[in-house]
Order: C-alpha cells, then structure tokens, then sequence
C-alpha cells in the first residue's frame, strides 16, 4: 500500500487531500499541520525550513512514505529545494493556479486571492509574468480568509457580510478568481455567494492530485474504498475547538488528531 504524508501550516492543506483521497482511495494519507506556528505567512523563512523540514522528514520516515505533498503555498515557495535534498522520495508542492486562470478568462481581468505572504512573493510575481503577461491580475492578501476556513471545520459559521466586504474591490471586475492558499476551496461556496456566483473560481486541487496519481504509477479508477486503511492526523499543538474539528476529519476519513510532540527548540 502506497502512503502520502500531506503537510500545510493548517487544515487548508485539508482542501487538497480531499482531491488527492477522491482521486487515490487506495491510499494511507498521513496529514499533519504546524498549528503551533500558524499562520506561516508571517515566520521568517530560516524558521519555516526548519519546522517544515524537521515535520516531515519525520512523518516520511516514521511512514516509510512513498510521497509528501507541502499543500501550503507560502512553505511551497520556499521549502521544497532543502526538502527534497534529505528525502529520496517526490516532493510535490502547490503553486497558484495562475496558468489556467489566464487561459479560461474571457475578460483577461482576473484575481488572486491568496495570503498577504504570497501576494507579495517575488515568486508569484514571477509566475503571473510568465503565464498571465496579457491579463489584469487583480490581488488581495487576507489572513482573515484563512481564519474563516479554520473556522469552518471548527463548526463555524462563516460571515458572508464580512467576506462580501473583503471582496467587494473585485465586484463586477474579474471573471476569473484564483484561490492562492490551500485554505481557501475549503469556503469556495461562500466566495462565491459573495460575488454573487458571476466568477470562475480555480483552485490547484485537482491538478496536484493528478501530478501525484501519475508519481506513484495508480490507478485512479478504483471503485471501492479499502474500509481496512486508516488516515491518521498529527497537530504540532493542542487544537481549539477539537471535537469539531475532529468530527470534520472523521468525515473525510480521517482519524482524530495525535500529537507531534514537536520539539521546543
């Protein structure tokens, strides 16, 4: 059986293990995120390494995994080099679906949602440079976003006023909305109630689970899930809210939350 350890800041990285888990039921799914440092858009790089490094090489190992998947696009940017230098295994990470964004618009208006971290990445700038030269990309950075996400899985509401107001610059603007953290499919329905459904909204999800299907050389058309697998959970600190959150993991087949027990360096 093959295993994937799945690793975000949060449990935005939730949103791309429901895809890869739809796509690969077939397989052990370890996903562990750094609550204990959260959010990762506002550590310094040398201190995101470290964690991100340290958390996963251990899970990897522990697991004996056969691929890791960082579904956190601010740890993707600039984690993957040092990790794939200690691990023998594929590294996948997640980058802003600005490619297709650009392809599928039709008013060449299009908009970046994402971390205030990876909006003002040169990396993503790079990006929009090199596949959306022809468009008007329109950016906004929120953290509150990623709250209303956690939040979520926590058995809360989320405040349409509220993310109708953080939108409201793009109203009638983009045709086209690129979902720039991993947290962010996980409140797609109410992005788009808040905009009133006239946008496209693209996320990396699908595409990363395909990229992983193909690394690992499965099938994707496996009828049936394996009732026998169990996919487990790690926290690097005690969780708000566990029962909640642990009712939503038991949903997408994942067992309750266990300790890292990350180290106080």
């Amino acid at each position: 059986m093959k295993k994937v350890v799945i690793f975000d800041s949060g449990v935005g990285g939730l949103s791309v293990y429901q895809e890869i888990y739809a796509l690969l039921p077939q397989v052990q799914f370890i996903y562990a995120f750094d609550n204990a440092a959260f959010p990762y858009g506002e550590l310094d790089d040398a201190t995101l390494i470290k964690r991100t490094n340290y958390i996963v090489t251990l899970l990897a190992n522990q697991y004996q995994a056969d691929l890791v998947v960082i579904a956190c696009n601010t740890a993707s940017t600039i984690v993957l080099p040092s990790l794939r230098q200690q691990l023998t295994i594929p590294v996948v990470g997640v980058v802003p679906a600005i490619k297709p964004a650009a392809l599928i618009s039709q008013t060449k208006s299009i908009g970046l949602l994402a971390t205030p971290a990876t909006v003002n990445r040169a990396y993503t700038h790079q990006l929009i440079q090199q596949f959306a030269n022809g468009c008007d990309v329109k950016m906004i950075g929120s953290t509150r976003l990623v709250e209303m996400a956690e939040q979520k899985l926590r058995g809360k509401l989320v405040d349409i006023d509220e993310l109708t107001e953080i939108l409201a610059p793009w109203q009638g603007t983009v045709d086209s909305i690129v979902l720039g953290c991993t947290h962010f499919p996980l409140i797609k329905q109410e992005i788009l109630l808040a905009l009133n459904h006239q946008v496209n909204v693209i996320d990396s999800g699908k595409a990363i689970a395909k990229r992983v299907a193909l690394l690992l050389a499965l099938p994707t058309d496996v009828a049936a899930i394996t009732s026998s697998i169990k996919n487990v959970t790690y926290s690097s600190a005690a969780t708000s809210d566990a029962a909640a959150l642990n009712k939503s993991l038991n949903e997408m087949q994942l067992d309750i939350i266990q300790d890292l027990n990350y180290p106080h360096f």
